[in-house]
């Protein structure tokens, strides 16, 4: 990520043009709440955009201006200084006070933005599936005007193709309506339990990751060391196969989560799923995998870092799986490590807590451990099977 000039007391045409770090760019006193919004893409690039802080009616609101560079500052201040009289005059910039429904959209996002985990692509992901699926039919549409119908019609398309997407999408919509309803700019919400009864209850069929025959793990592994690939990229494949990891939390690895003395790596909360710190145990194999990536140090502080020194890309996992034509996903060797534990008879609770899968109900009161000598035995178990290693089953006791 490339580094950005210093924050300016004003906005100014070179900063907006070269900033990259994520945040909020206000254009000082006498911008009338106008800021720069600067968002991380999922292909690493920055999206930029303008904004608008005002208090209309004596309520706090945001007007987005347009997506930079197609709106320059000059046309982004100007907007600003028209909104800002029409309040002065008493009127409401947004058009009579009922926004359209990309406009309900953005506030939104921005209002929970705060409360979703920081780093992660929550915001994005609304964005992108919005502006699929549901702005080029409601996106110019008035919230006030929108029926249960149209709503309707733009879930049924996706419903038939990808039912959880769908689900998705009509979890998105009904919390927009319901900051509608809140503002009082509606009294229901069309995308509620009313239109339960109109959605398919059965979709296309889940596809889930492909994932390789236990059985043949060690074969892929042993083709990806043999390719050409860079050497931080092999080791980082090899590093989540053998600790059953997701890819992301290999890829972000950094040293100083590494305990070599407790054999330990503790992945910190911001970076996995359950968004609660977890302690991976580090078998004899992955240790020696730590000792080879140590060759690969550049300063960036990361276990495996890219050819740039940056995070490895989730692509570029998974492009070494098909140049090599190797079947499955690289996500899949979770479900291929759950395989060899459910068919060589160990314990389900310690295959699912290696997983970092949490356990609930009844089972779950039981272990509020994080099991990790029993885990470490597991993994070691693993690593030797990958490995070649010939050694006696030993069971796990439940």
């Amino acid at each position: 990520m490339g580094s950005s000039p210093s924050r300016p007391k004003t906005l100014s045409a070179a900063f907006v043009k070269t900033v990259t770090e994520p945040g909020r760019y206000g254009d000082g006193r006498g911008g009338h709440g106008l800021s720069l919004l600067v968002k991380p893409m999922l292909n690493g690039r920055r999206s930029k955009s303008w904004s608008q802080r005002v208090r209309i009616g004596g309520k706090p609101a945001n007007i987005g201006l347009g997506s930079y560079p197609v709106v320059t500052l000059a046309a982004a201040r100007a907007k600003a200084l028209v909104n800002a009289r029409a309040i002065a005059e008493g009127r409401d910039p947004r058009g009579g006070g009922v926004p359209t429904f990309e406009t309900a959209a953005e506030i939104v996002i921005e209002l929970h933005e705060p409360s979703w985990r920081a780093g992660g692509r929550t915001a994005e992901i609304w964005r992108s599936s919005l502006r699929d699926h549901v702005m080029p039919k409601l996106g110019r549409r008035k919230i006030n005007e929108i029926t249960v119908g149209e709503v309707l019609a733009t879930l049924l398309p996706v419903y038939q193709e990808k039912r959880e997407l769908g689900r998705k999408l009509k979890q998105r919509i009904s919390a927009i309506m319901r900051w509608a309803v809140a503002e009082g700019h509606r009294e229901d919400d069309p995308a509620g339990p009313a239109i339960n009864a109109a959605l398919p209850k059965r979709g296309a069929t889940v596809r889930h990751l492909a994932s390789l025959p236990y059985q043949d793990v060690a074969g892929a592994l042993q083709t990806v060391d043999a390719s050409q690939a860079w050497p931080a990229t092999k080791l980082c494949l090899r590093f989540i196969a053998v600790t059953a990891t997701r890819s992301g939390e290999a890829r972000g690895a950094t040293w100083d989560e590494i305990d070599p003395q407790e054999g330990a790596w503790r992945i910190p909360a911001s970076r996995m799923k359950t968004n609660r710190e977890f302690r991976v145990p580090l078998s004899p194999a992955a240790l020696d995998i730590l000792r080879s990536a140590a060759e690969c140090r550049d300063g960036s502080g990361l276990v495996f870092p890219s050819a740039t020194g940056r995070v490895l890309s989730d692509n570029t996992l998974s492009k070494l799986f098909r140049e090599n034509g190797i079947e499955g996903t690289v996500h899949g060797l979770r479900s291929s490590f759950r395989d060899w534990a459910a068919e060589t008879g160990k314990p389900r609770e310690i295959a699912e807590s290696a997983l970092a899968h949490v356990v609930v109900g009844v089972e779950g009161a039981y272990f509020r451990s994080d099991l990790f000598e029993r885990r470490a035995a597991l993994m070691d178990a693993w690593a030797m099977y990958l490995s070649g290693t010939s050694v006696k089953v030993v069971r796990l006791r439940g």
